[in-house]
């Protein structure tokens, strides 16, 4: 709020949609992410821990990537499906500590339902915490983010996906390098109580604070999906071209039977991207509609992209439409049809590595 934030309900949180009197605002929040570094407070988002013996094998089936793919200290991207439809309860991040201690960051809204199904499912020994407000979550994103993490002489020169543990004035931090920007960066796991020593310390270090509205262009601009959009309970990881993010080889995992079946008979529809050829901006939910005039799909996502300066979105396209790259459709952008290219994101290059 000092900084001039302008703040709005997010998943049942009050989060900074966009800072102002940093002189900031969403287009230039998203150049200091693309061009030079950013800080996001997403403390918002869910964690959990798997404690117990066997717990990362109860996780992995579950959840549907492989954790037999990474080793202690090494994160993954995953996802926790529904056993009957297959549908995307969430998708989240698992941080593997050890054998005996897996580390869940889900999404805000979905964090106690991720909770409650793990619980649920847990063996005797197992257990599942939530622990949702013990930590806050910074994300420090952007080409020049190694310099900060370095002014505060912390960790920064390890590969993606994998953590380290450090400490920052006395207090301990996970340091990951993951985001959801598609640059080079990092997110910091800190004690919910030492969060405001560490954020001020990371915009000492040159970072600018960035809010929600530069977290979705950002994120748009690489396909990235959002819960609730283009993942849900009524998109499979098939439809959403998530298939990257699940075990196909794992005897278990919720939702496997049904996600094989459709894999192998190929989802109706599927997630492509948009870039609009004249002014339109797509939006959420807005229809995409063949030369014909016959509607063949709905956009899931959609935003004005500052560094392309043109709209672009994602859309869940029916799979007998026979819709291919480079094709070009119509977004009905209230009552007026805009022309759009079809193809697979990202839409920007990506930095993550």
């Amino acid at each position: 709020m000092a900084l001039g934030a302008k703040m709005a309900d997010f998943g049942g949180w009050e989060m900074p949609i966009e800072y102002t009197a940093s002189g900031g605002g969403v287009l230039k929040e998203h150049a200091a992410v693309r061009e030079n570094v950013g800080v996001f407070d997403v403390s918002h988002l869910g964690k959990a821990m798997v404690a117990g013996d066997g717990a990362a094998d109860f996780v992995n089936a579950c959840l549907t990537n492989d954790l037999g793919r990474i080793e202690p200290g090494q994160a993954q991207y995953t996802l926790c499906c529904d056993e009957a439809s297959g549908g995307v309860v969430d998708d989240l991040i698992a941080y593997l500590f050890r054998p005996e201690n897996v580390f869940l960051v889900p999404n805000a809204a979905n964090t106690a339902e991720v909770v409650r199904r793990l619980r649920a499912a847990a063996p005797d020994g197992v257990t599942v915490t939530d622990e949702h407000e013990q930590w806050a979550v910074l994300a420090v994103q952007g080409p020049n983010s190694p310099d900060v993490m370095q002014r505060l002489e912390l960790p920064h020169d390890h590969d993606y996906m994998r953590f380290a543990h450090a400490k920052y004035d006395g207090r301990d931090v996970i340091i990951c390098r993951t985001g959801y920007t598609g640059e080079h960066g990092y997110e910091l796991i800190v004690g919910w109580d030492d969060a405001v020593p560490l954020w001020e310390a990371i915009l000492g270090a040159g970072a600018a604070p960035c809010g929600l509205g530069a977290r979705d262009t950002l994120r748009t601009e690489m396909g990235y999906p959002l819960h609730g959009q283009d993942l849900s309970l009524s998109i499979t990881p098939n439809q959403a071209r998530s298939g990257w993010a699940v075990g196909w080889g794992k005897p278990a995992f919720w939702g496997r039977d049904v996600l094989a079946a459709e894999r192998a008979a190929k989802p109706a529809r599927l997630l492509w991207g948009l870039e609009a050829i004249d002014r339109g901006i797509p939006r959420a939910h807005m229809p995409v509609v063949a030369d014909d005039g016959t509607t063949i799909g709905e956009v899931t996502s959609g935003t004005f992209s500052p560094t392309l300066r043109r709209g672009i979105g994602l859309a869940l396209l029916n799979r007998n439409a026979g819709v291919a790259a480079d094709d070009e459709v119509a977004v009905d952008v209230r009552g007026k049809a805009a022309v759009m290219r079809v193809l697979k994101p990202p839409f920007v290059e990506s930095h993550v590595r």
